[in-house]
């Protein structure tokens, strides 16, 4: 019993890491796959403690949500559309039918005192800036998930988040329609025929949702997201969501002798809950895509043991010569991901051997891009003089930190100075070797 326990965490923790696509057979690959980007987004999910971001994000949710919502039906009643989003804002809190009644109500109460002059101007002013806001929270938090440092220009930020908030009513009244479209035609079909039609209509909730939530993914962060790193994220969030709905739904018994103690109040703590965990859902989901799209940076090579001091200079002997070889034809220099597919070296451990190179003045990044996957490395020394010892003193002598600042005699008796010197005879034995005539075929 214990060997085969034994058996099962390795595997977890370091064999199912090795797996490489001819392995397994392609389904299997693609559902370890899923298995690893689960793995690697609940150790992010944890580490970045985001059930402290989702309930900041609860609470601006909570203070911009009449604004928001205000902003979404004064558009729709523009346009003539206000019964569909009304209905469709009740049916979207078809578990909190209390809170649904009494936001709608604020909204309502909150348009008809907007409705002249400079306060109609003042009051629409101040409903986009919530808005507006309350996006911007979203999107930091998305870029901070995806180690985005630099975000929207102003310009952009307003022109995007207007935009979004102008054509979200058009997509509720889409949605509407096709729901009514379906039914419609559910009546006119034949027996057989009208339990599929029932089937599409009570899964187009999840698809719509699902479909809300690869949008979001997509644009939402200030990076470049793949599609296709966000739509099995963005399914899961969108299902997990309805079973939100339908936990709440099914809550109510609970939820009856709740109102008894707290009477009308009790949609509120309720409400805010629903809000608590919809974001906790979206976040983990942020997570995913994340990962999803950096597995190859995220991966880790072992969970038992270190890489040791000799190999690490090995491995950057090889990568420095692969760089070496490049630069010497005159092509274009390789990126992390083109040296993990020469190599066969972990992503992530390329990019930390790439960045000591770097930082030790051995290396430069010439793609000028925030993101470490699609940087470009050229050596910094000419060739010529570019040896496997000057490597080793580089990477062996990198920091701010010198003995010369403490008195320690000790060091400077005999033998100490005969280790030095045997040192210095060992890197200029490795001077002898170029790094441009290691063998990497």
């Amino acid at each position: 019993m214990k060997t085969t326990l034994n058996k099962i965490i390795r595997y977890f923790r370091y064999d199912i890491w090795q797996l490489k696509k001819g392995d397994i057979s392609a389904p299997l690959f693609f559902l370890v796959n899923i298995l690893k980007t689960l793995m690697l987004a609940v150790r992010a999910f944890v580490d970045a403690r985001i059930t402290q971001r989702a309930a900041a994000l609860s609470f601006s949710t909570m203070l911009a949500i009449v604004p928001v919502v205000a902003v979404v039906f004064g558009i729709a009643r523009g346009f003539g559309f206000s019964k569909y989003i009304e209905d469709w804002f009740v049916d979207l809190l078809s578990s909190q039918p209390q809170a649904a009644e009494i936001i709608i109500g604020f909204v309502n109460s909150y348009l008809v005192n907007v409705k002249n002059g400079v306060i109609l101007g003042f009051g629409i002013l101040v409903m986009l800036y919530t808005a507006i806001m309350l996006i911007s929270n979203i999107e930091g938090t998305f870029n901070d998930i995806w180690n985005v440092r630099d975000s929207r220009g102003w310009t952009s930020t307003i022109i995007d988040y207007v935009a979004f908030i102008v054509l979200l009513p058009f997509a509720i009244v889409l949605t509407s329609g096709i729901n009514i479209l379906m039914t419609a035609v559910n009546n006119q079909l034949s027996e057989y025929a009208a339990p599929v039609v029932r089937f599409m209509v009570s899964v187009t909730p999840c698809v719509v949702m699902s479909l809300l939530f690869i949008i979001i993914y997509k644009v939402m962060p200030n990076t470049k997201v793949n599609f296709s790193s966000v739509v099995w994220p963005g399914i899961l969030a969108g299902v997990a969501m309805q079973l939100l709905q339908v936990a709440y739904i099914n809550l109510q018994l609970w939820a009856t002798s709740y109102n008894a103690i707290y009477g009308s109040f009790a949609a509120l703590p309720l409400f805010m809950l629903w809000v608590q965990f919809s974001w906790i859902i979206c976040l983990f989901g942020v997570h995913l895509c994340y990962t999803n799209q950096n597995m190859e940076r995220l991966m880790p090579v072992s969970y038992n043991e270190d890489i040791s001091h000799e190999h690490k200079m090995r491995l950057s002997a090889l990568l420095l010569s692969f760089i070496s070889h490049r630069f010497e034809k005159g092509e274009a220099p390789y990126t992390p991901l083109q040296l993990r597919s020469k190599t066969d070296i972990p992503t992530h451990i390329i990019i930390d051997m790439l960045n000591n190179m770097e930082r030790a003045g051995l290396i430069v990044d010439t793609s000028g891009g925030s993101r470490e996957l699609d940087r470009a490395y050229m050596p910094t020394i000419d060739l010529a003089n570019l040896t496997v010892g000057l490597l080793v003193e580089k990477l062996e002598n990198g920091g701010n930190w010198s003995l010369d600042e403490m008195d320690l005699k000790a060091l400077e008796r005999s033998n100490w100075l005969k280790v030095r010197q045997i040192r210095g005879q060992y890197l200029e034995s490795l001077d002898t070797i170029r790094v441009a005539d290691l063998e990497i075929e």
